[in-house]
């Protein structure tokens, strides 16, 4: 069971691609975790005005986005896209936002799927993008509330 965070409201949660971006929400408790929508990625700069008025729409308090970091540890070229986003993210909606590390979040989305028999390839390109998002949120507030002595 995942107590609620200091801050009250709702945190979303990104699964920031060169292609598309997986959106998903907590409740405002911040217990509950859902698969929100998908947008399509276009330049940075509007992708983070798009992703801040979906935050200042939905009473977002804090934004966390997964950062694709190698087995190894390293960083590649995609880590520091999407460090960059999130400093122009930060500025944009003038809230927090975390990185976590989201290695294998786009396996387990893929797996959660085929185990489901839901068809994902055709029918909803952004479907794996959003359970992806939903993934790297649960991570993030199971790991405060294990940080905070709350499990």
């Amino acid at each position: 069971m995942i107590i609620a965070s200091m801050t009250e409201g709702k945190i979303m949660a990104l699964d920031y691609g060169l292609r598309r971006i997986g959106i998903a929400m907590s409740d405002p408790l911040q217990i509950t975790v859902f698969p929100f929508k998908t947008i399509e990625s276009v330049t940075s700069k509007q992708n983070a005005e798009t992703i801040s008025k979906i935050a200042g729409d939905n009473g977002v308090c804090e934004i966390v986005i997964g950062l694709p970091v190698n087995v190894s540890g390293s960083e590649g070229k995609m880590a520091k896209i999407v460090r960059d986003f999130a400093d122009e993210l930060k500025v944009a909606a003038n809230l927090p936002i975390s990185l976590i590390n989201e290695v294998f979040s786009s396996n387990e989305a893929t797996e959660i799927l085929v185990q489901k028999g839901i068809k994902f390839n055709h029918k909803d390109k952004g479907l794996k993008d959003r359970v992806s998002a939903a993934l790297i949120l649960q991570r993030y507030l199971e790991k405060n509330a294990l940080y905070c002595g709350r499990l």
